[in-house]
């Protein structure tokens, strides 16, 4: 990388040294579990967050789902997935997946957090991995036609904003919670980012830009059982 890049990226450079010096995330001191207790199991994911200047904004990798996969097919996601018996940690998990769903070199992420996870209905714990994609002209995506269908890139503010969402009152026992929907367009197409993606992104948006969102989030309980901010 050069200086130039460098020079385009203050936003995330400021991002990147806030991260590493905070302690309200858990950063990558985060304890990792231990493998044969964790990493082992079925029901663990970690997904990336991949964040890359443009212009004056932000933007992050989300992908949409192939037609083929068995479960979420069409869904609109973070690059990641399930560990596996190889993977040392949650960084070597979402970092994997990413270079095996649409060719992300992981030398080029600079991993700055590992937040807070996830719970979903199911009993998997999902842990998103934030990176920064420094050099965004050295990526060149290769998707995985047996999991990816498209690529795309969405201005990552849009999470925090009213414009462009919808959201449905739903209930888990006796838990009255919001799933929300945001349509965003390009090139030509309409993509709906949804359900636990779109509570990871608000969620992580909320922590990058420093500020609530512009509606009421009211996400489920469960998704956070230890963490009440949101």
């Amino acid at each position: 990388m050069d200086s130039n890049n460098f020079s385009k990226s203050q936003k995330l450079l400021h991002l990147s040294q806030r991260f590493r010096q905070s302690n309200s995330v858990r950063s990558l001191s985060y304890p990792q579990p231990h493998p044969s207790e964790s990493f082992k199991r079925p029901n663990r994911s970690a997904v990336l967050i991949c964040l890359f200047e443009e212009g004056d904004d932000i933007f992050v990798i989300l992908t949409k789902r192939s037609s083929k996969l068995s479960s979420y097919s069409g869904h609109v996601s973070l690059p990641g997935g399930r560990t596996d018996e190889g993977d040392t940690d949650d960084i070597r998990t979402a970092l994997r997946e990413a270079e095996e769903e649409i060719g992300l070199d992981p030398a080029l992420v600079d991993v700055v957090a590992v937040l807070e996870p996830f719970i979903t209905k199911e009993n998997v714990t999902v842990v998103p991995v934030l990176g920064i994609l420094w050099n965004k002209q050295a990526f060149n995506p290769v998707l995985n036609p047996d999991e990816v269908e498209s690529i795309f890139y969405a201005p990552f503010e849009m999470f925090l904003k009213d414009e462009n969402r919808r959201h449905e009152e739903r209930e888990f026992q006796g838990d009255k919670y919001l799933f929300h929907y945001f349509d965003f367009k390009t090139n030509n197409k309409v993509y709906v980012i949804w359900a636990l993606t779109a509570g990871i992104l608000i969620s992580t948006a909320s922590l990058v830009y420093q500020r609530p969102p512009d509606f009421d989030p009211r996400m489920p309980k469960f998704w956070k059982k230890s963490y009440s901010r949101f």
